[in-house]
């Protein structure tokens, strides 16, 4: 029994800090096993009133688009911050709803079946089941995609996301608890609907892109040191891995993707980028990594790093969570 003597590691035991932690694990743990809930996701819920929101505001200019920033995103973090003050003394409680809430969150068992799933298409040259399929992953119009190509879309995809959606909700649940969770996903949910380049959200969705490349400043390159890491469950060298990362990441022209890509590339030999095709639009990626280019085989291989990559983040992001509440007791003596 820890007396009044006890140190901040002890008070931190049963504090803030633990049920965070606590619920960070079991929430990975939820996607883990589970998935993306089935029915009823909140964040789809979240899209549809953010689409409701901006259809009130919206103007074509960047004054409206940081306003709809502004609300859409605060009012889940106020409501996370409420949450957190309301549940401080209710540990129980509190790694309940962190549990729920990041299970919410995160999407790395989908992300990985969705890239086992392509892998399985390919590996049969079903490529009209693999076209149809590749929406699922990113935006990319598959119509006059080959297999290297279709298996490119993938791998490339899974690294950006293993960031977006498993280790940057992780990172900021662990900094920052119920808050962090809920303002990441909505900002992150924001930026994947206006926060791409079109007529209508080249001003408008300027504030949902700043803010979203901000938030994964960190946790990109998070990413892309774990990716190194956790090279050997794809085959990789994390020599070559660092390698082909310190070299090609900078060349991508979004400030975080290149982090993941590159690593991605190099712990599985391959070779990314080139030229990717939208619906309406066109743009030609740096070439990422050395070697071959993608096909089937590689798109399993980057499923198990990207689980070693959540794993990883996970076991992280609760340290994280123990030692904020550490600090926050010592701060409170």
């Amino acid at each position: 029994m820890a007396g009044a003597g006890a140190g901040p590691w002890a008070r931190a035991a049963i504090g803030p800090g633990s049920a965070d932690a606590a619920g960070l694990v079991a929430g990975y743990l939820l996607d883990a096993v589970f998935g993306d809930p089935r029915r009823f996701h909140p964040v789809a819920g979240f899209g549809s009133a953010a689409a409701a929101l901006e259809k009130r505001i919206y103007r074509d200019n960047r004054a409206a688009g940081a306003a709809f920033t502004a609300l859409a995103v605060g009012v889940p973090a106020l409501a996370g911050f409420a949450a957190a003050a309301a549940t401080r003394r209710s540990p129980a409680v509190r790694a309940a709803l962190v549990a729920g809430a990041t299970w919410t969150v995160l999407g790395g068992r989908t992300l990985r079946r969705e890239s086992r799933i392509m892998a399985k298409h390919l590996s049969a040259d079903d490529l009209d089941a693999a076209r149809g399929r590749l929406n699922h992953l990113c935006g990319r119009d598959p119509s006059g995609l080959d297999e290297p190509e279709l298996a490119r879309a993938t791998v490339e995809s899974v690294a950006e996301n293993t960031s977006d959606a498993v280790v940057a909700p992780l990172v900021w649940g662990g900094l920052l608890g119920l808050p962090g969770l809920l303002a990441y996903r909505a900002a992150n949910t924001l930026d994947a609907m206006v926060g791409h380049r079109s007529a209508r959200y080249a001003r408008f969705g300027t504030a949902a892109a700043r803010l979203d490349d901000g938030l994964n400043l960190v946790p990109s390159r998070l990413t892309g040191l774990l990716t190194i890491a956790a090279a050997p469950v794809a085959g990789g060298s994390p020599r070559e891995t660092s390698r082909v990362w310190r070299r090609d990441r900078n060349d991508h022209p979004s400030p975080n993707a290149g982090q993941c890509e590159s690593a991605m590339a190099g712990a599985l030999g391959v070779r990314l980028g080139g030229r990717n095709v939208y619906f309406g639009r066109s743009e030609v990626r740096p070439f990422l990594g050395d070697g071959p280019r993608p096909s089937a085989v590689h798109l399993r291989r980057a499923a198990r790093v990207s689980g070693a990559v959540g794993i990883a983040a996970a076991g992280i992001a609760a340290g994280v969570a123990l030692v904020r509440g550490a600090a926050t007791g010592c701060a409170s003596r």
